[in-house]
């Protein structure tokens, strides 16, 4: 829904920047999989195939962010993504502070789009629920 906002290149940066936080806690799983898949689905753009940690850098595509808008959607969009598998790893909390502190944002701010991020992955495995339930007889 946010991600459509973004300019062309920073949807591809955007897309380089969830593969580094789902990949930083060394645990990159089907759940972050599946919403990286729908990243790219939202923005219309294809998938990395693959994703080299060693020679992505954080400080060249943070430069690619231009308008607070699209600072703020890329810090609540990666919530959704931290919070997907149901932990916040120090890691993960360490890469949210710098990106938000490169961005210029409050961090009373950066702990609401948190608790965003929490609702909307909940609400996100609840609606996997409904949509895979199987219609019951009466």
């Amino acid at each position: 829904m946010l991600l459509m906002k973004l300019q062309s290149k920073e949807k591809f940066s955007f897309l380089q920047l969830a593969h580094y936080l789902a990949r930083i806690d060394n645990k990159y799983g089907e759940r972050e999989e599946e919403i990286i898949s729908e990243y790219c689905t939202e923005m219309g753009i294809e998938n990395l195939d693959s994703f080299d940690m060693d020679k992505f850098s954080l400080e060249d595509i943070l430069k690619d962010f231009k308008s607070e808008a699209s600072k703020r959607i890329v810090i609540l969009e990666l919530m959704i993504l931290i919070h997907i598998d149901h932990s916040f790893n120090i890691n993960e909390q360490i890469l949210i502070e710098k990106i938000s502190e490169s961005f210029g944002i409050d961090v009373d701010d950066v702990n609401d789009y948190s608790q965003w991020g929490k609702s909307v992955a909940m609400l996100y495995e609840v609606a996997k629920i409904f949509i895979n339930e199987k219609k019951k007889l009466h």
